[in-house]
């Protein structure tokens, strides 16, 4: 039996980039969208590189589905895992449910990584549009072809690639979409496929389960052979997981447990697209609401002109990461690694999100201000906290909480996160429904 999808147009416009951000439930979808993206990706879990963080069910993607396109975004299904046989025996029964009859439930594309699944989707659903996962590993013009050749529409490029290599794609094979990584989390292996992970402690990154091993604080002991002397072998051991341990072998120039630097490529947008890419894409199902905002809005920002790169970095530089690198954007020497810390250290803190705004009225208070503004809290909040409103749209507002109250009415001179805890500020100015709170540690 075949199946109707949404067809979606392929559009090749050099001069219309899109905005592709992460959606790793309901909630973040409508927060990606708010902030700017034309698109979105998101999965169910079996089929999805999230398996274990992941609250898509069939009715929420078809939920999600028609809130973005009753917006005019985009949506992108992720079936991008390499599949083993039993994946194959629930493929058919979930493409089904993929599919509804209303168009407006209907994803504008899949992502695909596996040729038996690429198989599959070409002889059951032939119009749906096809885009081909970074899990692929694309890195040369010739497997583009390739992929074009088999019906692919989209490729999101490889990490590793340079920005000549991909001008020389996008030339060679100039009807293909390309997508590319321009922010978010590197793997210390070849996109996706750690090994380690697997190794240590059975969870596999290409089912989107990886445990980070390269990101973990190890002590590490000299192995002693009985009849060798030897200094240049040693085992580590996670300070966590001391009965977890791993061999390694020292060169002439060390041996490290890799942590990449997070991947930032805003000042290079322009580079980019003149080189081909179409959409510039966001990872991070997994991070936070705030984080997903912030990134998108300052991506939106740059690519409407609204602000310069640097400008957008101010912004940037107030999220929790493990510090800015270019990728392999411009070679292999440019590559860097955190070798110093987890993550680099801020002064700012995700403090909470706007629930509405409303005016005051005025028979009932004669105090100045003129709005009462309703905060979910999601860590903490102070009386004398530097805070920062970040709206959809518009300029960000700073401001000095003076006063806060609890949702008794009860004036209150701190709110904690966790606990589902809502407070009400008064203010001069209203601020929209879904502004992200920041705050000055």
């Amino acid at each position: 039996m075949r199946f109707k999808f949404y067809e979606s147009v392929v559009i090749n416009n050099p001069m219309t980039p899109e905005l592709l951000a992460p959606a790793g439930n309901l909630k973040k979808l409508k927060y990606a969208i708010a902030f700017g993206a034309d698109a979105v990706y998101l999965g169910a879990p079996g089929f999805s590189l999230r398996a274990r963080i992941n609250e898509f069910t069939s009715a929420k993607i078809k939920q999600g589905i028609e809130y973005a396109h009753a917006r005019g975004v985009k949506v992108y299904i992720t079936l991008n895992i390499f599949a083993h046989n039993h994946h194959l025996k629930k493929l058919p029964s979930h493409l089904k449910q993929l599919n509804h009859q209303a168009s407006s439930f209907r994803p504008d594309a899949l992502i695909i990584s596996d040729p038996g699944i690429l198989t599959y989707v070409k002889k059951h659903f032939p119009k749906i549009k096809i885009i081909l996962s970074t899990q692929a590993n694309v890195t040369n013009w010739q497997s583009a072809k390739f992929w074009y050749e088999q019906g692919v529409k989209r490729i999101i490029l490889a990490r590793e690639l340079t920005l000549k290599e991909i001008t020389e794609i996008h030339k060679r094979v100039p009807k293909l979409e390309l997508e590319c990584f321009v922010h978010g989390a590197m793997c210390m292996s070849y996109s996706g496929r750690c090994l380690l992970s697997k190794w240590i402690n059975n969870r596999e990154a290409n089912l989107g389960d990886c445990s980070h091993p390269c990101r973990w604080s190890y002590d590490i002991k000299t192995l002693k052979h009985k009849n060798i002397k030897t200094n240049d072998e040693f085992i580590l051991s996670e300070k966590g997981h001391p009965d977890i341990e791993m061999m390694v072998k020292q060169g002439e120039e060390g041996s490290y447990v890799l942590n990449s630097r997070d991947l930032c490529l805003i000042k290079h947008l322009d580079q980019l697209k003149k080189a081909g890419v179409y959409s510039f894409k966001i990872e991070g199902r997994t991070k936070s609401i705030y984080y997903l905002s912030t990134v998108t809005r300052a991506y939106r920002r740059v690519l409407d002109r609204l602000e310069s790169p640097a400008q957008a970095m101010k912004d940037l530089n107030k999220l929790q990461t493990r510090g800015y690198s270019y990728g392999f954007l411009f070679g292999r020497e440019r590559v860097e690694q955190n070798d110093e810390r987890s993550h680099e250290k801020i002064n700012w803190e995700f403090a909470g999100e706007v629930i509405d705004s409303l005016p005051i009225n005025k028979k009932e208070s004669k105090r100045l201000p003129s709005f009462k503004t309703n905060i979910l809290v999601h860590n903490t909040l102070c009386i004398n906290d530097k805070i920062e409103f970040i709206p959809p749209k518009g300029k960000v507002v700073k401001m000095i909480l003076k006063k806060m109250w609890n949702s008794q009415g009860k004036e209150i001179q701190e709110a904690h996160g966790g606990r589902n805890q809502k407070v009400m500020i008064e203010s001069n100015i209203t601020f929209p429904k879904m502004a992200i709170i920041r705050r000055k540690l």
